[in-house]
Formats: structure tokens, C-alpha cells, sequence
């Protein structure tokens, strides 16, 4: 799996890249990770990147021209075909299963979203897909670029210590009433078993396993009947 990142500020993934599981992951060549400064593609002597919007209004806008010759020099960089990610919060809502998806593939590449936004003509053209992270507005697409990565690199192979960790996590989909169906968490306890007079659940000491996936089924359904109703209809 290869990430290309087309961003403004290349400095906001080098710390968050060179830090737990994700540090490792790359480590291991479990995935690639390359960023892309757009400015080095910029137009004249500032190397511009964006200009006003046609219409007016407030803010800037990033320029097609410039965006697409950026694009076009990483794609031809290999044979491999990207899929081309705009991160953007008019983009369709991300979800634990379009991670899944996303994960099957070999090479994305994520453009990071700054300013007042960019040239719809740009999106329309070269875009396989807009996504958003959330219903709030960030100040640029980079925060949303880690949530791709991390959340898409986690379901890579190898890159946890338990494949089974992946699939007994939030959001991943279990068998109810007859239908798969995405799940919240269940609560998870450890030492010290008595903690300010609150006691781990007797079920989670038994050694019964069949019992404990029982009890946590049932807890994850409770937890999601009460967070998040919208996952059960």
C-alpha cells in the first residue's frame, strides 16, 4: 500500500508519521508514505497556488492548473494505477467500512484541501472520490489525510499483533437478528478487578469463552442501541 500526499505543509505528517504503530508499519515496509509539496508546482516566481474565486466571495481558491501538474508528475512516476482521494467536507461521510474497501487497494493518492477550497473543474476531472471525515470544517484536508491513513494502514496486513483485533473493533459488522450490522465496541476491563467499589463483570472471570463473546455481544448492542441508534436501523 502506497499513500501520495499533495499538500501545502508536508511538515504536518512528520511527526504523526514517525510515532507508534504507524512509525512500525512503515518501518516494516508494510506501507509507503510519500508527500508532495503542491507549492513546488506553483505558478511564477511566488510559485502561486491558489487565486480568487470567479464570482467573488471570501477566501481563495487552489488552482486547477497547478493541482494537475502536480498530479499528473506523481502519477507518472509508475505503472501503477492511483485512485485520486479530495479530501474535502462536502465529500461523502467516511465510514470503517470505505476504510476496508480503501485498504484492498495499492496506491491512493489524498489531496489535502486548504483556503476557501478547490476548482470544482479540478475534482471533476481528476477526482475518483471526495471524502469527509465529519460534519465540521478543519483547516485544511491534512488532519482528514491521517484519519485516511491511519484508520486504512491499521487493516493492512500484519500491521496489528492480532488480525482479529481488527475485526473485533468499532464499526466492524456482526451477524444480528439475521443481518450484518456495525457494531460499537464492547467495555473492556483489567487490573485491578475492584476499582473505587466498581467490580469487573463476574462473566469476563469465568474462563468461559462461549459465555464472555455472549456477554460482549450483548454489551455491544447495548452500548450501540444507546450511542448510536442510527447503526441498528
Amino acid at each position: 500500500m502506497t499513500f501520495e500526499l499533495i499538500t501545502l505543509f508536508p511538515d504536518f505528517f512528520e511527526t504523526p508519521l514517525q510515532t507508534s504503530l504507524l512509525k512500525k508499519a512503515l518501518d516494516k515496509n508494510l506501507v509507503k508514505i510519500n508527500t508532495y509539496n503542491l507549492r513546488d508546482w506553483g505558478v511564477g516566481k511566488n510559485k502561486q497556488v491558489d487565486d480568487r474565486p470567479f464570482g467573488g466571495g471570501p477566501g481563495m481558491v487552489l488552482k486547477p492548473d497547478v493541482l494537475a501538474s502536480c498530479l499528473r508528475a506523481i502519477v507518472s512516476k509508475t505503472k501503477d494505477v492511483p485512485y485520486v482521494i479530495v479530501l474535502d467536507p462536502a465529500g461523502t461521510k467516511y465510514t470503517q467500512e470505505r476504510a476496508l474497501q480503501l485498504s484492498r487497494k495499492d496506491r491512493l493518492i489524498l489531496i489535502c484541501g486548504h483556503y476557501e477550497g478547490i476548482d470544482e473543474r479540478f475534482k471533476k476531472i481528476y477526482a475518483d472520490e471526495e471524502i469527509s471525515i465529519g460534519d465540521y470544517i478543519l483547516s485544511g484536508g491534512e488532519t482528514a489525510a491521517l484519519v485516511l491513513i491511519d484508520t486504512i494502514t491499521r487493516l493492512v496486513p500484519g500491521f496489528l499483533g492480532k488480525e482479529e483485533s481488527s475485526i473485533r473493533e468499532s464499526f466492524s459488522k456482526v451477524p444480528v437478528d439475521g443481518k450484518q450490522t456495525p457494531l460499537l465496541d464492547y467495555p473492556v476491563y483489567t487490573r485491578p478487578e475492584d476499582f473505587e467499589e466498581r467490580k469487573v463483570p463476574k462473566v469476563l472471570l469465568s474462563g468461559n469463552h462461549k459465555k464472555i463473546d455472549l456477554w460482549r455481544k450483548n454489551k455491544a448492542i447495548e452500548k450501540t442501541a444507546k450511542e448510536r441508534p442510527d447503526l441498528l436501523r
